[in-house]
């Protein structure tokens, strides 16, 4: 190897290493106790934070297919947007490999989580009227499940687990025998698929998903986003072309992809008011 191509490599190398630095989460909250493990969130907190701060929070819940998975899929997102002035986490749910569970008790701790953001709005330098669910293939449907889905609360309903926009990443909307994991819930298929079950309070959603997935089929957020039309409620549908399950995810193929979506991910909590310095929005 030359020398010029051995500066290039080093460079790449730095970039990686610092990008993986400054990936890190600022802290590690449990939020729901169980006897083999708790669950965590990860928090990325913006400069210049503080307790008093009215901040949008985001929560991110990866993919795996309610087998397995890990938060840090939603790393890189999460500094992006903390860089933006957002809380941002990414939150731990138990899933068949880490807690022998299954997919109704994902949807359960999704709304764990948006609740006790919520409930801990104060600690964490939050508006709890600003609180927004996101995620990728099962995570976009834990996510999902917390803006339409009813029931599967564990807390205390003076709370809500309903967030205020929903953004979803190749999410499983569908569990139907048309849709994703139908052979997986049996009977329950109902009960966790967001599209039966999308009402006139369901938050305004941005969903990114590729049309040549063969994992999620894209026939599943097309009729999501069709249903939302019929209601009159806000659904931004990204759709790719040629692009298969995960391909926004940081680190896949040249980048522009992930590059993208966050960008048109921006535009989408800026459009309602969710991205920025509050405190200089509120003096315009």
């Amino acid at each position: 190897m030359n020398r010029k191509a051995l500066y290039i490599l080093s460079i790449l190398l730095t970039s990686h290493i610092l990008h993986a630095e400054s990936s890190n989460p600022d802290q590690k909250i449990e939020f729901k106790a169980f006897k083999k493990s708790g669950i965590k969130l990860h928090v990325f907190k913006p400069e210049k934070w503080k307790k008093s701060d009215k901040r949008t929070a985001i929560v991110f819940f990866f993919g795996g297919g309610w087998n397995g998975g890990t938060p840090k899929q939603f790393y890189p997102h999460c500094r992006h947007l903390s860089n933006k002035g957002l809380v941002a986490i990414s939150a731990e749910y138990r899933t068949k490999k880490s807690h022998n569970t299954e997919p109704l008790h994902c949807v359960e701790d999704g709304k764990s989580a948006i609740r006790w953001v919520r409930k801990n709005a104060g600690v964490l330098g939050i508006d709890p009227k600003k609180v927004v669910a996101a995620g990728g293939s099962a995570g976009g449907h834990v996510a999902a499940c917390t803006g339409t889905v009813s029931g599967f609360e564990s807390e205390s309903l003076k709370i809500s687990s309903i967030p205020s926009a929903l953004i979803l990443f190749n999410p499983v909307c569908d569990t139907s025998p048309a849709g994703y994991g139908n052979s997986r819930l049996g009977k329950d298929w109902m009960k966790i698929s967001p599209l039966h079950h999308i009402s006139i309070k369901t938050p305004p959603t941005c969903i990114f998903h590729g049309k040549a997935d063969t994992t999620v089929p894209f026939s599943n957020v097309f009729q999501f986003k069709t249903k939302m039309d019929e209601l009159g409620l806000r659904c931004e549908l990204h759709a790719y072309e040629d692009q298969k399950h995960g391909f926004f995810n940081f680190g896949r193929g040249n980048g522009s992809a992930y590059t993208d979506t966050v960008k048109k991910m921006d535009s989408f909590l800026d459009s309602l008011g969710l991205i920025g310095n509050p405190k200089k929005r509120n003096k315009k």
